[in-house]
């Protein structure tokens, strides 16, 4: 049945007479529909992939893709006098992610079901996810981001499970979203769960509220605010909710199937992203145990066999340590299970740095998660190298069979197929539309590097896509895109690691130079993209100087002729799909030996961007892929920086009295940045540059900016830099996450 046919037998009215929001509904429902008729995959053993966050963007066009209805809705739209990408509009994101961890999870599931395989993704479904970013006097403000509409993608399911808590039991509901695979006639699901008690009337002040009200707040928050015991508490809550529902769901699914417990590991393969998820260890165990009779050194076993860890950090912060006391607040019969666990491993090894439990009683997930899982992943060649052989030497040199790399990917079809369509139209065109299921046929675009004629079509391309982004940030945000300006993006979320306060003190430096009468040869215009946590303080202040930098040049008629520079507010998955595709630097400045892998940086370079950035994460790969040549690479080595670390051997005042680095940091406490800001914002930032600076700043600034003025000066050279961007888009194929996917299955999932 045509759309328009659906629309006129469920409302009885004519396409051409519904609002947008009236036809985004129509069509959700119409793609469920179509949903309805898929099968799910069957096949005896399934894949759980359990995240705390799945960033999955809008899902409206990315399901209209996989069903391969995209082009015949479109037209019939088009017939009607309307345009899908307004219906776009009309649909809220879903807040169910953060950042890269998220985005990743989300390209995950979406290949786990393009490439067949019977994997469903697990987590919570939040209602206010992370926080909608506003920003007030050049500070940024959290308010609650509410997505879920009466019309949404989530099914409601009949499954509920009770989770055990020390002083009260919860019973959990699950909603579930369909995941469609690119043009395949199975599908998975992305499973969260929920409470009917939540809620939302309990927020105040932004994005406050009673912490200890977990039957009202357990859903209402991703990551909420951990710098008090009570926040500590709830991320607990909330974990052991999202596992114990996770765990109960994968042994009724086992079962079902005819599974005797005993042989769960032959039905059920449990991938733990990052280490939210590691508690569904000890709970597996604790429900072998306690449930089904199973003697504890089998239920060990089999749940080792069953469960792999995704390592997404070199950061020890990062690794989650939860105080045993915490645990024994809110879960303490999972605490038996971990010392129990505890002691198997001391009775093994010795050495303190390898035991769950620490002498200050904190349990270390990491730690429990190596030693009771089959499979230890790193997500970047340079990330898994520096586990082997520096943060988790010591476990690989008792595991080293557990080890392994998993570079990361992205999904195509969302960030090629959609968020660029003409260039997808177009490499269709010239090479064929193999690469949407076998990305590694880009490749065939090497054959036109030197073609003037495929170099002035990505041209046009590429200012086609700024144009759209110049229209979507005047409705959204009211920014004013200078569309014929280069266009120099970071987008991620703020870290002190990832340095945007390096992109800043940059933007500060032309700032100057333009003032000095050092004018460059074409407007430049920096944009950043990102939020930082509320009890961040620091990556707060490195927003507020971008934003009083983004206020006093933009307005500074003698400066915005040759640089703007934007913090796009509430940054999110809708605004990458614009913003990527009309960007020509993509900005992977991280310091080195800090970035897992990043992802930003495989969508940039699919997108025709050439990244500027340190031999850090997955830079290392595209280097190797594209060649020195063909990418802007600055800056220590991951080598050097651990060694610096190692010895305190890095001193930011002795790199901040260097010629033209003292100028640019000195100017983040100038009178001119003062008057338009927060001074004991301005006054910290600066001092933690230039007293402390942990993640080195100033060690790579000189070489930073003396990297991108060669870049600026290449643009120049159009010949030669199409030459690099046809040979980037042309090698982006590694960076598919089918690719990924399928080393997880044939390496992890399936031994």
């Amino acid at each position: 049945m045509s759309f328009s046919k659906y629309v006129l037998d469920n409302t009885n009215k004519e396409l051409s007479t519904l609002e947008n929001k009236e036809i985004y509904i129509q069509l959700l429902n119409y793609v469920k529909e179509q949903a309805d008729k898929k099968a799910l995959n069957s096949d005896k053993k399934k894949v759980y992939y359990i995240s705390a966050e799945f960033l999955i963007g809008k899902l409206l066009s990315n399901n209209l893709i996989n069903l391969g209805i995209y082009e015949e809705i479109e037209k019939e739209l088009n017939a009607a006098n309307k345009r899908l990408s307004d219906v776009e509009e009309a649909e809220l994101e879903p807040s169910l992610g953060n950042g890269g961890l998220g985005r990743l999870a989300s390209c995950f599931i979406d290949s786990i079901s393009s490439l067949g395989i019977n994997g469903d993704g697990v987590g919570l479904n939040y209602h206010c996810g992370l926080f909608r970013q506003v920003f007030v006097k050049n500070e940024q403000h959290a308010e609650p981001n509410f997505w879920i509409e009466d019309s949404s993608w989530l099914r409601d399911t009949d499954v509920k499970y009770t989770v055990p808590f020390k002083n009260f039991n919860l019973t959990s509901t699950l909603k579930r979203i369909d995941v469609l695979g690119y043009k395949k006639d199975t599908k998975n699901y992305l499973n969260l769960f929920d409470i009917e008690s939540v809620d939302s009337s309990i927020i105040e002040n932004g994005i406050s509220f009673d912490k200890t009200e977990i039957e009202k707040n357990l859903t209402l928050f991703l990551y909420p605010d951990d710098s008090d015991k009570n926040g500590e508490l709830l991320r607990i809550y909330q974990q052991y909710f999202m596992v114990s529902n996770a765990a109960q769901l994968i042994l009724d699914e086992a079962i079902a199937k005819g599974s005797n417990v005993h042989d769960l590991y032959e039905y059920a393969y449990v991938q733990i992203n990052d280490t939210h998820p590691s508690m569904v260890i000890p709970e597996l165990i604790r429900l072998l145990t306690e449930k089904h009779g199973i003697e504890f050194e089998e239920a060990y076993t089999i749940v080792q066999k069953m469960t792999g860890y995704t390592n997404h950090t070199i950061l020890a912060e990062a690794l989650e340590k939860w105080p045993l006391e915490y645990l024994e607040e809110v879960v303490p019969h999972l605490v038996t299970i971990i010392k129990q666990l505890d002691a198997v491993i001391r009775e093994k090894y010795e050495g303190e740095d390898i035991q769950i439990i620490d002498k200050d009683d904190r349990v270390h997930m990491a730690n429990m998660d190596i030693h009771f899982s089959n499979s230890v992943n790193g997500v970047a060649y340079l990330h898994t190298e520096i586990l082997k052989n520096s943060e988790l030497k010591h476990f690989y040199e008792l595991y080293p069979e557990k080890f392994n790399n998993k570079t990361n990917g992205i999904t195509f079809r969302r960030w090629l197929e959609f968020s660029n369509r003409p260039l997808a139209a177009y490499l269709k065109d010239i090479i064929g539309d193999e690469y949407l299921t076998d990305a590694t046929k880009l490749e065939k675009l090497l054959a036109f590097v030197d073609s003037k004629e495929v170099a002035a079509k990505l041209e046009e391309i590429k200012h086609e896509n700024k144009l759209v982004l110049k229209e979507y940030l005047k409705e959204t945000q009211g920014i004013e895109l200078d569309e014929n300006s280069i266009i120099d993006t970071q987008i991620k979320r703020f870290h002190e690691y990832k340095r945007q306060q390096m992109n800043a003190l940059y933007v500060i430096k032309k700032y100057l130079d333009i003032k000095n009468g050092k004018l460059p040869e074409r407007k430049i215009t920096v944009f950043f993209g990102g939020k930082a946590a509320p009890a961040y303080i620091i990556a707060q202040d490195i927003i507020h100087l971008i934003l009083c930098l983004s206020e006093l040049i933009n307005n500074d008629p003698e400066v915005n002729k040759y640089l703007n520079v934007y913090l796009v507010e509430n940054y999110n998955v809708s605004v990458a799909e614009k913003l990527i595709p009309a960007t020509d630097i993509s900005e992977q400045i991280s310091l080195a030996s800090k970035e897992a892998s990043g992802t930003g940086n495989m969508k940039f370079m699919l997108n025709g961007a050439l990244t500027l950035g340190t031999l850090d994460g997955a830079n290392v790969e595209i280097d190797e892929l594209v060649g020195r040549e063909n990418i802007y690479i600055f800056g220590k080595e991951s080598d050097e920086i651990i060694k610096l670390y190692e010895t305190a051997g890095y001193v930011s005042k002795e790199y901040y009295e260097k010629d033209g680095v003292k100028e640019v940091v000195d100017f983040i406490v100038s009178d001119d940045l003062v008057k338009l800001g927060n001074k004991e914002r301005l006054e910290r930032l600066y001092n933690e540059l230039l007293n402390k600076d942990w993640f080195m700043t100033l060690i790579d600034f000189e070489e930073y900016y003396a990297k991108k003025e060669e870049m600026l000066a290449d643009y120049e050279n159009r010949e030669l830099w199409m030459k690099k961007v046809i040979a980037n888009i042309a090698k982006a194929g590694f960076f598919s996450s089918d690719r990924t996917i399928a080393q997880y299955n044939e390496d992890i999932w399936n031994k």
